[in-house]
């Protein structure tokens, strides 16, 4: 009598796609609450929040000293930094992440947590760093085009400003327009869902696109919101930066959390 074959174990299932990831309704409200989320993630961990605080506003003196005779691209840089500050926060994803899972938030869990999805997230940060420098360029080609050689700092933010120069404001917002919009429309929700999921940049930058073109409203006040806040935080001289971006970074995860499905 021959042996019964062995059933043969099931392969496990393929990660979901983009478009099969459920996104979930949002209201106007929500915002708000990702806010108030994000403040209270912030109070229950203060130390590690004000140690990214202060790294961002460091930075943000940097990028002033080194590109300070360089004006078009202090421009285009102020700007990105609004925008890629989704994977500078990816130690107040795990922070929030460990809250959620009623665990305590280690510091240097924090400081690492790119490790757990190194490939996938350079591969994103890549993604933008190749937009930010396109978009510094077309910002130096409407610099060029627009002014007789390119003016100095206080002259550049003198111009933005200035009713003569209606074509070259119409211009540049225009394409910070463009790229701002696509920067954040793709990374959204992907840096923390990168974090959380076994996905791939890919997926993660589609699934955020989805998010956006689906609920446009509730998106685009979010994104105002942030804008709001982190350039309040920029005067005077960056320093609300050491507790405005936490909370926005914290609150960035549960925007990630409420909107992207199981």
């Amino acid at each position: 009598m021959s042996e019964p074959h062995p059933t043969p174990e099931a392969a496990p299932a393929p990660p979901p796609g983009a478009f099969s990831i459920t996104l979930r309704p949002l209201g106007w409200g929500a915002p708000f609450h990702w806010l108030r989320l994000g403040l209270r993630d912030f109070l229950r961990a203060p130390f590690i929040g004000l140690f990214f605080g202060c790294a961002f506003m460091v930075m943000g003196w940097a990028l002033l000293k080194v590109y300070e005779h360089a004006p078009a691209y202090v421009l285009a840089l102020a700007a990105g930094f609004l925008l890629v500050g989704p994977v500078l926060c990816l130690g107040l994803y795990r922070v929030s992440q460990c809250l959620e899972r009623g665990e305590r938030p280690d510091f240097g869990d924090a400081l690492l947590a790119f490790e757990t999805r190194i490939g996938p997230l350079a591969l994103f940060g890549m993604v933008l760093l190749v937009l930010e420098m396109v978009w510094g360029r077309a910002a130096l080609v409407v610099f060029a085009v627009s002014f007789d050689g390119m003016p100095d700092f206080k002259g550049s933010l003198l111009a933005l400003v200035n009713p003569e120069n209606l074509g070259f404001i119409v211009a540049y917002l225009g394409v910070g327009g463009v790229f701002a919009g696509l920067i954040y429309a793709i990374s959204v929700v992907s840096i923390p869902m990168l974090l959380d999921r076994p996905v791939d940049a890919v997926t993660a930058a589609l699934t955020s696109l989805r998010l956006v073109l689906t609920q446009p409203g509730v998106m685009l006040l979010w994104g105002a919101l942030v804008t709001l806040l982190i350039g309040l935080a920029l005067l005077p001289w960056f320093a609300g930066l050491p507790v405005l971006a936490p909370v926005i970074g914290h609150a960035s995860w549960h925007a990630y959390r409420a909107a992207v499905g199981e």
